[in-house]
């Protein structure tokens, strides 16, 4: 049986699916792939289908983590169920998310070492791909030991 993630933010153009492929990425390399399903999603409906952000491409490509099968989609009332764990980018995404919901609910930057708490600003409206590039990969470590522990996987 495996664990779901699901990464959430506005749009799923710029941070979600950067966290999904940042997360993907390390969970590969921990040889943990077949333990941990990831996928994001977006509050809003603008941009279904359509791959993430110039400026998350380039970060990813720039880092050398793959982004190529990644397309924006929004949120659904089946995710609540589908999913084990919600990592939301900011409070406003986490208020989007509906009550009922089974899973684990937290933001990304509870798992920075600096910044718990914090929401993860951005990059469609500030530009700074890079700093949220870097607040992303630092929490996605913290995450990934932190379900590792959760799970004991």
């Amino acid at each position: 049986m495996s664990v779901n993630v699901l990464f959430l933010c506005l749009g799923n153009i710029c941070r979600s699916p950067m966290a999904e492929a940042v997360f993907r990425d390390k969970v590969t390399k921990a040889g943990l792939e077949d333990e941990i399903v990831i996928d994001s999603a977006g509050v809003g409906h603008w941009h279904i289908g359509k791959p993430p952000h110039e400026g998350t491409r380039n970060m990813l490509h720039y880092h050398g983590i793959p982004s190529e099968n990644i397309k924006a989609r929004q949120l659904t009332n089946d995710d609540a169920a589908a999913f084990d764990y919600i990592i939301a980018m900011d409070d406003k995404n986490m208020n989007a998310l509906l009550e009922e919901t089974k899973a684990c609910r937290k933001k990304m930057l509870d798992f920075h070492p600096e910044r718990q708490g914090e929401d993860v600003p951005d990059p469609y409206m500030t530009g700074g791909f890079e700093e949220v590039f870097d607040l992303i990969h630092m929490s996605c470590d913290g995450l990934l030991e932190w379900i590792r522990k959760r799970e004991n996987i």
